[in-house]
């Protein structure tokens, strides 16, 4: 099992700025049995608004800070975060026990391909 914590901003088309991971590739992950979910600075119900918008089941919605609630909440064999900022992202992912990925990085991602 795997679980991936996404950035918007930077990381994902819909994002401001746009990012390189698309929403077809967040589903094709999700159709895989990832376990999908968001974690960025927006306010949390910003972040569940906008995935379900699109049609995207998310399965949490967090702040960065709470990444190492993700952790306790889901059993995964493998822990991603993808995000754009090292100063943030990286940081909190790796605090967390995450490994971290970049954006583009991300695209290229096994559990993303189309």
């Amino acid at each position: 099992m795997i679980l991936v914590s996404l950035d918007i901003d930077g990381t994902l088309e819909i994002g401001d700025p746009p990012g390189p991971l698309t929403l077809n590739a967040v589903r094709k992950a999700i159709e895989d049995g990832c376990i999908i979910g968001s974690c960025s600075d927006r306010p949390l119900s910003a972040q569940r608004d906008l995935f379900a918008k699109h049609n995207i089941p998310l399965r949490f919605s967090v702040s960065k800070h709470m990444l190492p609630d993700v952790m306790e909440r889901f059993e995964a064999e493998v822990y991603y975060h993808v995000g754009d900022r090292e100063d943030l992202d990286k940081i909190y992912a790796e605090r967390a026990g995450f490994s971290f990925l970049w954006p583009n990085e991300a695209v290229e991602a096994e559990f993303f391909q189309l």
